[in-house]
């Protein structure tokens, strides 16, 4: 579902990627995992799209970011800690307006975005501005924007990074939902814990570069 190959990415004289290569499956979960200032956030925002690679390619689903982005752009559901949501929506106005973005049919935003307010447990917030809401709900929201269009492929940077426990819990169980739907996911995280009880496979991120990959047990 998502062939990354020997992406590369500098800004100035620091090389933050260097040759990193990913392959994830469908129904599969790819932990990308590394200390903070290992390149795993360049890495994901290059597959999602949003960074231009300076060398490499990435394909989703047979389709080429670069050639293609507006196409493999709809094929992905990206999520980072620092994702922002418009301030003077509700939750529920907030997903009804990605889901038009992404040229969802009316019904389909209406039954998916109702699917996710009660499997997140978003009833008590879903018709609060987004501005009122805690960081945990503001996650969940986050989170039900990304899975809004069943993408072929997740990418989730730190999802549950700065969250409390129960949030933090909700969010892992929604990913585990996601995979046993059939969807490829790509998750990052230093928190080892979380790679364990989520990840099919993990590969070790330093200093730009993969230095190790495989299942739990292999590592």
């Amino acid at each position: 579902m998502l062939v990354a190959e020997d992406l590369v990415k500098r800004f100035g004289d620091v090389t933050a990627v260097d040759g990193v290569s990913l392959m994830v499956r469908p129904g599969e979960v790819v932990g990308l995992l590394g200390p903070n200032g290992a390149g795993k956030t360049t890495t994901l925002r290059m597959i999602a799209g949003i960074l231009t690679p300076d060398a490499g390619r990435v394909r989703i689903n047979g389709v080429d970011v670069r050639s293609s982005p507006l196409e493999a752009k709809q094929r992905v559901g990206f999520l980072s800690g620092d994702t922002q949501l418009y301030q003077r929506m509700t939750a529920r106005e907030m997903l009804a307006f990605f889901g038009r973005l992404y040229g969802m049919a009316e019904d389909r935003i209406e039954r998916r975005a109702g699917q996710l307010i009660e499997e997140l447990e978003m009833a008590s917030f879903a018709s609060r501005l987004c501005g009122t809401l805690s960081s945990g709900e503001k996650q969940r929201a986050n989170i039900a924007r990304a899975f809004l269009h069943e993408p072929d492929l997740l990418v989730l940077d730190e999802p549950t990074a700065s969250l409390d426990v129960v949030s933090g819990q909700f969010i892992i169980e929604a990913i585990r939902r996601q995979r046993a739907a059939g969807r490829a996911i790509l998750f990052s995280t230093h928190i080892m814990g979380e790679a364990e009880y989520l990840c099919d496979r993990i590969a070790l991120l330093h200093q730009g570069r993969i230095i190790d990959e495989g299942t739990l047990s292999d590592l």
